[in-house]
């Protein structure tokens, strides 16, 4: 996975000063790179026998999108706050400077659903966290969490113990 990583691009100072981003748009735009990133996230999962894939919005629904369709799985979108039309189950969970709500619809999990949950990149762990009580709040069996990029310094993983947790670049 290395060759990747001179696709992802650092942006200082986004979206607030102190903050140095990690953009993967050059990996996306780039077909040869998406393919194999979507490849090898699939592999790793492929004999799991996932039901269904949930991302976070926005740029974990460009890689679940690929993923669930490989896997020959459903997708759930998890979403910010009023952007689904059904009834929907939500957790509200501390940022580093607030809070933040996610929301999936009520009937996006069924007991016993093996999930693959998916996002592009792993910091604190936070939110990957609040999407773990999320589909186990519906009944769903999480089968393991994937990012494209992990930020191994913020120690996100810690966050997600007793979870299987896998990314193809750490920085």
């Amino acid at each position: 996975m290395e060759d990747l990583r001179h696709l992802i691009r650092d942006i200082p100072d986004f979206p607030k000063k102190g903050i140095l981003f990690k953009d993967i748009t050059p990996l996306l735009r780039d077909r040869d790179a998406f393919k194999k990133a979507v490849d090898n996230i699939t592999k790793l999962f492929s004999e799991k026998k996932i039901d269904l894939v949930a991302c976070v919005e926005a740029r974990g629904f460009i890689l679940g999108g690929a993923i669930a369709y490989k896997l020959g799985a459903g997708f759930v979108p998890i979403r910010k706050k009023g952007k689904l039309p059904y009834r929907t189950k939500r957790i509200t969970y501390a940022l580093e400077y607030g809070e933040d709500t996610l929301e999936l619809h009520e009937d996006a999990i069924r007991s016993g659903e093996r999930v693959l949950v998916v996002d592009d990149l792993l910091a604190t762990g936070g939110t990957s966290a609040a999407v773990l009580e999320l589909v186990k709040s519906l009944g769903g069996e999480v089968v393991g969490t994937v990012f494209l990029v992990e930020l191994t310094f913020l120690k996100g993983r810690e966050k997600l113990k007793g979870h299987k947790v896998s990314s193809l670049l750490s920085f």
